[in-house]
């Protein structure tokens, strides 16, 4: 059983992701080796370890902003293997991104900031207006929709990026150290609104080394890199 090998991690419900035997090189060094994985629909997941435990690679994998060395990669039933070109658009729409340093366009205003989201998959106007609208709201944004992000502060960027991530209404939430750069109080923020998301039925990833600022988070589990190794899980009280 592959439960059994070192570095693997096997829950028994149906997952929406699977990795089997995963690793990443760039050069001669692996950023990950052989991680095998399952990842529940509905699971809350924090991803923990050093800076360079290969956290944010795991992350880049599983949306295809990096390609494995080898092993395979499921998510929703879509090996990763399989997607060329064209088609990974499509992959990436079941997944809302969080980067700890936002990745906003500075010379478009918040509002089209998380607009573009939308716009790029072809919904009507219409429904761009409300659907972003609605989500700046639920992030406390709404009073900010017209302003440009260098204005903002730290945690309000970060909000109007987990505005954007949570507009597509994604199965998959990937957050990389979304609390990295940000004070007690607005980090707590952003995981509220994490958490908020989660009790909805999505499936959150947080990647972070700041065991104190997600260990509210119920019902989650803990996932430990160690130089690109799995090491160790353990379900969070």
């Amino acid at each position: 059983m592959i439960a059994s090998r070192e570095n693997s991690i096997m829950p028994c419900r149906d997952p929406i992701i699977r990795m089997f035997r995963v690793s990443k090189k760039f050069g001669r060094r692996y950023a990950l080796k052989d991680i095998t994985l399952e990842v529940n629909a509905g699971e809350f997941i924090l991803v923990t370890g050093a800076s360079g435990a290969g956290k944010s690679t795991l992350m880049k994998l599983l949306y295809l902003a990096e390609r494995v060395s080898s092993g395979q990669i499921i998510v929703d039933g879509m090996n990763l293997a399989r997607i060329r070109g064209r088609k990974i658009p499509f992959l990436r729409r079941r997944f809302g991104v969080i980067f700890q340093d936002f990745k906003l366009i500075p010379n478009r205003t918040v509002y089209d900031n998380v607009a573009l989201v939308l716009e790029a998959s072809g919904e009507k106007p219409a429904a761009v207006k409300k659907r972003v609208m609605k989500v700046l709201t639920s992030t406390g944004m709404d009073a900010m929709s017209g302003v440009y992000p260098p204005v903002l502060s730290g945690g309000e960027q970060q909000r109007v990026a987990v505005a954007r991530a949570l507009v597509g209404k994604p199965a998959i939430i990937l957050a990389d150290e979304p609390t990295g750069s940000l004070d007690a109080a607005s980090a707590q923020a952003i995981l509220n609104y994490l958490m908020s998301y989660h009790e909805k039925g999505a499936t959150i990833f947080v990647a972070s080394h700041n065991m104190q600022l997600v260990s509210f988070a119920a019902k989650s589990r803990s996932i430990a890199l160690d130089q690109g190794k799995l090491t160790s899980t353990a379900k969070m009280l």
